[in-house]
């Protein structure tokens, strides 16, 4: 059965996971809505930046952002100037982290979402004198409804899944930076096998269940779901 340090680890994991997942909708809607529509020149530099998490290893991006948000890099003298410490080894930390690492799942569904909106509908509702923000929230976020499921979901879930990163950025603090992944290894590690079975056994169900989710409720709009 799970342990008091185990239903810890689950409700930070929850709770990194949903503030993470709200500030990569935030950040993400307007760089995906940017990367749909623009023809500029750096949109494939941009692109490659944003999908460099899928295929960097967690741990080379954890230990830059180390560095970065360490004490003597840039990220880390801003915040110590502005009154807020060093980031690593914070929660606040392991979302910043979180943010950075899942933010593919979030603008590549809506890039897709968005580039599938046809540039009709916008020229019209610019006739009937709509402004661009009101097109947006209007017109777009209606169409693109499906995207935006999609991009949450799996961004929660991405996140619910790190390690590599966790470990790097977070480290294993207990109620302050020990997540369900990290909580996991420790069982493995002391060679409490059962109750790594429980905590692995409830992921793999969450992973199938996201998973299971987006091929069957979303089929009928491949469009937005990335993973067609």
């Amino acid at each position: 059965m799970p342990t008091a340090a185990d239903i810890s680890a689950l409700w930070l994991t929850c709770k990194v996971a949903g503030i993470a997942t709200l500030l990569m909708l935030l950040m993400g809607t307007p760089l995906a809505w940017w990367l749909a529509r623009t023809r500029s020149r750096w949109k494939g530099v941009c692109n490659t930046l944003v999908a460099l998490p899928l295929v960097l290893p967690p741990t080379v991006l954890g230990f830059y952002l180390l560095v970065l948000m360490g004490p003597s890099g840039p990220i880390g003298r801003l915040t110590t100037e502005l009154g807020l410490g060093t980031l690593p080894f914070t929660f606040a930390g392991l979302v910043a982290a979180s943010v950075l690492y899942s933010l593919p799942f979030v603008v590549q569904p809506l890039q897709t979402a968005f580039s599938g909106i046809s540039e009709h509908l916008l020229e019209a509702a610019a006739t009937l004198r709509a402004s661009p923000l009101d097109t947006f929230f209007r017109v777009v976020v209606p169409l693109a409804r499906p995207g935006f499921l999609s991009a949450a979901i799996l961004s929660f879930a991405h996140t619910v899944g790190e390690f590599g990163v966790v470990l790097m950025v977070g480290g294993n603090i207990p109620d302050k930076t020990r997540v369900v992944s990290m909580q996991i290894y420790n069982h493995v590690e002391a060679l409490e096998y059962e109750q790594a079975h429980w905590m692995a056994g409830g992921l793999l169900m969450f992973s199938f269940s996201v998973l299971l989710f987006l091929y069957t409720v979303l089929k009928t709009q491949p469009e937005a779901n990335p993973l067609k």
